[in-house]
């Protein structure tokens, strides 16, 4: 690689889950290098990420800082893509300031992932910032096309990515409401502590049901209304989802997986699986596994992610590699994480 050929990057929000996925998948890329790491509050004191993350030790040495808005001159001389994986309404507030300054931003946040700003402000209880763009790319990798000169790209729901991934491909081929059922590891849930989400609490439970931001998404994704459940599960990471949709009349086996051929015949991040998945498949990697049956006039969906790569970090990576034409897999075909 020559040195100016590399794309110098920022992660905000490092040191959450998806945030230190993020920065390790930066460090270890061929072309993107980490410049900086922020955390997600001024309050906090400068120390090296790998206080906060012993595995990464003498491994990636970098200083996790407390954001001040004078640093912003400075970052926009020496980065020109910013990684936000923030709180919703810290990412609203940011992003414009970061655009104005000339930075391309990849926001793993909700801030602008809903088009229709009712919506927006009945899931996030905040209006979403004007940026001056007319329309935002929502980007689920394998449907989305980046021209390289968009501001801001927001960077799908782990829950969204693993249900649209899903049933894209199939929409032609439903009639009538599809039922999503997904698990998702305590880790979906961020790295702050709370007893919900203790290891010594959690039960296998569904939550949010019919109020789940994250249901608006997945409508606005497929195209058509949806029933939503999550449920949270007593393991670290990855989602698990079930989904059944029903079918036209006559549509066979065949069908179904010619659809998802066509689909992802030429996309390395998804694989068609023979049998249904397991999280253990996919935890530590990029990948978006998916299996279908179809049944008594339904199609049934099986498939796994990680949340915090396919589902945040490592779709924020793939995004970018799009955006910068380089193969949307580089640096991600290896199985690691951090956490």
């Amino acid at each position: 690689m020559e040195l100016d050929k590399s794309i110098p990057c920022a992660v905000f929000g490092a040191s959450g889950y998806s945030g230190v996925e993020l920065a390790w998948l930066l460090h270890n890329h061929p072309l993107f290098v980490l410049k900086h790491a922020y955390s997600s509050s001024a309050r906090e004191e400068a120390e090296p990420l790998a206080g906060l993350y012993p595995q990464i030790a003498g491994q990636l040495d970098i200083i996790l800082q407390p954001w001040h808005s004078d640093l912003l001159p400075q970052l926009a001389q020496q980065v020109r893509v910013v990684f936000l994986a923030l709180p919703h309404e810290a990412s609203a507030e940011l992003a414009p300031v970061l655009i104005k300054a000339g930075l391309v931003v990849f926001d793993l946040s909700g801030a602008f992932r809903l088009r229709d700003p009712h919506q927006h402000l009945q899931a996030y209880a905040f209006e979403q910032p004007d940026i001056g763009v007319a329309d935002v790319p929502y980007g689920l990798a394998e449907w989305t096309i980046l021209q390289g000169n968009e501001p801001l790209v927001a960077v799908p729901g782990c829950y969204p990515t693993a249900a649209a991934l899903a049933l894209k491909p199939l929409m032609h081929l439903v009639q009538g409401t599809p039922l999503i059922n997904a698990v998702s590891g305590v880790s979906g849930a961020g790295r702050k502590a709370a007893a919900h989400t203790s290891f010594c609490e959690v039960s296998l439970a569904a939550y949010g049901v019919a109020t789940h931001r994250h249901q608006p998404e997945i409508c606005q994704s497929v195209g058509c209304p949806v029933i939503f459940v999550p449920h949270l599960g007593n393991f670290k990471r990855g989602i698990l989802a079930t989904i059944y949709a029903p079918l036209e009349a006559g549509t066979t086996q065949q069908d179904v997986d010619l659809a998802l051929q066509r689909a992802y015949s030429a996309q390395p991040l998804v694989r068609l699986c023979q049998k249904p998945p397991a999280v253990n498949d996919v935890v530590g990697t990029a990948f978006c596994d998916i299996h279908a049956v179809v049944h008594n006039g339904h199609v049934i969906l099986c498939v796994a992610i990680d949340n915090l790569l396919k589902g945040a970090a490592a779709q924020a990576v793939q995004l970018a590699n799009m955006y910068f034409d380089i193969p949307a897999s580089t640096g991600l075909t290896g199985r690691g994480g951090v956490i």
